[in-house]
């Protein structure tokens, strides 16, 4: 199974997915997880320091991929996960999107994709360009990581568009929505009303989750040193099971912008008031 991670630049994206990874290896499956941010900070929090990523390894062997092997490009990280680095060119140079691909195509060679149960991209937030949405072409399931606010919620109603695009002619589902870092959820609640994609997991706002990510630990590993912290790793492991189960998943119809900046801007002025939307029906179910 295969896992694309979207949602809004600093949403909690690679702490939420290095804590899922955790929770399926927890689970008994053998997961890799590959960052896909130029950035190349995606497996900090299951490995603890920045990995060399994929662009460095190749100017090391002078693009040479026949002297790549796993060990030179796949980092051991808590509770078993492996994890890749995909990296990216320069800021303002390049297209990080194509490093993703040669990522897949170097791994395809080595035949990583075969040793695993679960692969999982954690791609970089708010692009969704063609290049940036080229995790989409390998994926069974997308995830969004969103929060209750109107930002976030108009990201992944952009994404849901990438999904609908790529379904066209990938099987590709949305699997659906995660909240992070969320007090309340009137307006996520409102979005997948009129847009009805699931929710799997619904995150409160707990400093844990950030300090996790400070420390560069999963909150399974924090949990270890400190029970009273176990709860939290509930939530992904329900996340976890969820996408184990093997949902259906959806084809999500996005809503147009206008229409979505109407939904959410009522709803956040004059909630008593919003008014009923019939996109109910722009979800096809699979």
């Amino acid at each position: 199974m295969k896992i694309a991670v979207y949602g809004k630049g600093g949403i909690g994206k690679s702490t939420t997915s290095c804590n899922i990874s955790a929770a399926l290896s927890i689970r008994g499956k053998r997961v890799l997880q590959i960052g896909c941010d130029p950035k190349h900070d995606s497996t900090f929090t299951l490995t603890g320091f920045l990995i060399p990523t994929i662009i460095d390894t190749l100017q090391q062997k002078d693009y040479h991929y026949e002297d790549v092997w796993p060990e030179d490009i796949i980092y051991k990280g808590y509770a078993g996960v492996d994890c890749v680095e995909a990296g990216g060119p320069p800021a303002g140079a390049g297209c990080g999107g194509y490093v993703v691909g040669e990522t897949v195509k170097l791994l395809k060679e080595l035949n990583a994709f075969d040793e695993y149960d679960v692969i999982l991209f954690d791609v970089l937030g708010d692009v969704v360009c063609g290049g940036f949405a080229s995790p989409l072409n390998y994926a069974d399931y997308c995830v969004i990581i969103t929060d209750n606010g109107f930002d976030a919620l108009f990201a992944s109603n952009r994404i849901a568009a990438s999904v609908r695009e790529k379904a066209r002619t990938h099987q590709l589902r949305l699997a659906g929505l995660v909240g992070n870092r969320t007090v309340k959820r009137d307006l996520i609640d409102k979005y997948v009303e009129v847009v009805p994609i699931p929710v799997l997991e619904i995150l409160p706002l707990i400093e844990d989750i950030r300090v996790s990510r400070v420390k560069g630990k999963t909150l399974f590993e924090m949990s270890k040193l400190e029970d009273s912290l176990s709860y939290i790793c509930e939530y992904y492991l329900t996340i976890a099971d969820q996408l184990l189960s093997q949902p259906e998943g959806v084809v999500p119809k996005d809503l147009p912008d206008r229409d979505l900046f109407s939904l959410l801007s009522d709803f956040y002025l004059n909630p008593s008031e919003a008014k009923e939307n019939s996109y109910a029906a722009n979800c096809e179910v699979i």
